[in-house]
């Protein structure tokens, strides 16, 4: 009774829904950029590299002297470039998305540890930069920029997808490329379109990590977080609303975990703790996927002129 007294007290604090937004702020980036590949039909398995590098790359564009937001721009551009190859190699090429995704992921996780220590060989601990600080707004849960520029994201991705020709587009070469093609639309380019600006958003929430969440680089801060965005996909049944949904969700199981470790440490192992928010997610991924209705073109290769 008291352990449920204590979880109460927890869930109706400020202190940790402001954590909550904080935790969920790269979850929804990369599951927005997830979402927007698979809408078209490329399953992007290059996340978690692409995330790493747009980590890097941020903190390393302000470390070299620029502003926190030109480091945003530079970590963007560099996810694009990553989703580039991902989609030259899968779209107009054929090839396999998994494996091709998985050499994206090797290649951005070794490019960014690389040019990190080809810039400061002799760095024992990382430099660390002023990140973005907290917004002060009135009504609203102390947060930095990053963070409310996500949400607005949730909104201008819903708002793309369902409300404009571009959006229909890109769902169309997801579900039935041959109807695109004959609208006159170019598979080829709509799905690297697609996966290039989906690339762009996993970058940011890669650097959100180094100029928001944290103040420097260090080798595996991403932390599997890619993996859980492309469940959370899964979870969203491709849909941007839901997709906040779950990302909120997953961030508030780690939160509550974080602080019943505080209060139950002593008493139970703390690995068990550690495991809370990944069950929890497998048992709502399970109950809520069974009824996703995924789209029908995803991981299917398509060639102009096949029907």
């Amino acid at each position: 009774m008291e352990l449920l007294q204590t979880i109460l007290d927890i869930l109706v604090s400020a202190a940790f829904w402001t954590a909550v937004l904080r935790i969920a702020t790269p979850y929804i980036l990369g599951t927005l950029g997830e979402l927007l590949c698979e809408r078209a039909g490329v399953l992007n398995l290059g996340i978690e590299g692409i995330m790493t590098m747009g980590a890097m790359a941020g903190w390393m564009a302000v470390y070299q002297g620029a502003d926190l937001w030109t480091g945003v721009l530079v970590a963007a551009l560099c996810g694009g470039l990553m989703g580039l190859l991902h989609a030259t190699l899968t779209v107009p090429l054929g090839l396999s998305q998994h494996v091709a995704g998985i050499g994206v992921t090797l290649l951005g996780t070794s490019l960014s540890y690389f040019v990190y220590r080809l810039v400061l060989p002799q760095a024992s601990t990382p430099p660390t930069i002023e990140p973005f600080q907290p917004l002060d707004l009135p009504g609203a849960l102390a947060q930095t920029p990053m963070t409310y520029m996500a949400l607005i994201l949730v909104a201008v991705v819903a708002y793309v997808l369902y409300r404009t020709p571009v959006g229909l587009a890109v769902r169309m070469v997801g579900e039935n490329p041959a109807a695109a093609e004959a609208q006159g639309l170019s598979v080829t380019a709509v799905r690297i379109g697609a996966v290039v600006a989906g690339s762009a958003l996993m970058a940011l929430a890669g650097a959100f990590l180094t100029l928001s969440a944290f103040n420097a680089f260090f080798f595996n801060m991403v932390n599997g977080r890619g993996w859980i965005c492309i469940a959370l996909v899964v979870f969203a049944s491709w849909r941007p609303g839901k997709a906040l949904l779950g990302a909120v969700l997953f961030a508030a199981f780690d939160a509550l975990q974080l602080r019943l470790q505080q209060v139950a440490g002593g008493v139970l192992p703390y690995q068990l703790f550690l495991m809370m928010p990944y069950l929890l997610s497998i048992l709502a991924l399970v109950l809520v996927a069974r009824r996703a209705s995924y789209p029908r073109a995803l991981m299917i290769p398509y060639r102009k002129g096949e029907r």
